[in-house]
């Protein structure tokens, strides 16, 4: 199968599993202007009254690179701010809703938790899945098929069974539901038949999803580097900062939440 071919079959599977969810409806869309939720945020805007949120620190990456991206996409847009102040009591409830103490786990899904609370629609879709479906992961580059196939299974499994619980139990918490169009299992299908070399290309990342953007008339989307959520937020930074202030790691301040939590219960 072409190159052309592959991305007509994959924008074909992500726009029926968006259009799914979204038609007729109000959406969220978590949002850091990136490739993968900038392809939810622009197919979603066929079908839905949409409003993207993106979380972050004032002047954090994923909030200038967000707000661009909105202009560019005409779609509405709005900046939930976090800082120091309102991390911590937010990572302290998180904690208390999901049972989550994981430090990597609590600050890459800090983003997501703030616009499940703040989020005035009841549907937040996300574009969580497309680094495990796609080798998004700078781990993946350069693994031979078999590696690439076994780790991307065992990362998927954590995706499911811990990654998936924890933000369910979020969303069920603030009365949202979260939605995760490139897990539909329409899009899982069509990449199940393809080799690795149709989601990866040596040193480029995601190389379909990039087609699939420029497909849709959004090639900046293409252009973008990707930073994790934690960093591309400022979150990390945040956590680090208010570790130190303790004379804590970042393990050793969570941990310390999670035990006043445990004493309070």
């Amino acid at each position: 199968m072409s190159t052309a071919d592959l991305t007509n079959e994959l924008l074909t599977s992500l726009d029926a599993s968006v259009k799914e969810t979204a038609a007729g409806n109000k959406i969220a869309v978590a949002f850091s202007g990136g490739l993968d939720s900038g392809i939810i945020a622009a197919l979603s805007n066929k079908y839905a009254d949409v409003t993207l949120y993106t979380v972050g620190m004032e002047n954090a990456y994923d909030v200038k690179t967000a707000e661009e991206m909105a202009k560019i996409m005409k779609i509405r847009w709005n900046h939930i701010e976090i800082n120091e102040n309102n991390l911590e009591k937010e990572l302290s409830n998180m904690i208390c809703i999901t049972g989550t103490v994981n430090p990597i786990t609590l600050s890459f899904e800090v983003p997501l938790y703030f616009v499940l609370k703040h989020s005035d629609e009841n549907i937040v879709l996300s574009g969580q899945g497309a680094d495990e479906l796609f080798a998004g992961f700078s781990k993946y580059v350069g693994m031979s098929e078999e590696r690439f196939s076994d780790t991307s299974t065992n990362d998927m499994a954590q995706l499911m069974n811990i990654t998936l619980a924890h933000e369910r139990a979020v969303a069920s918490h603030f009365g949202k539901m979260a939605v995760y169009p490139y897990l539909n299992e329409r899009v899982v299908d069509v990449v199940n038949r393809m080799s690795i070399c149709g989601v990866s290309e040596g040193e480029i990342r995601k190389p379909l999803l990039r087609d699939v953007a420029k497909a849709i008339g959004q090639p900046e989307l293409a252009e973008k580097p990707k930073k994790a959520a934690q960093y591309g937020s400022g979150t990390m930074v945040a956590l680090r900062s208010m570790a130190k202030k303790r004379k804590m790691t970042v393990r050793e301040m969570i941990a310390d939440m999670a035990s006043s939590i445990g004493n309070n219960s």
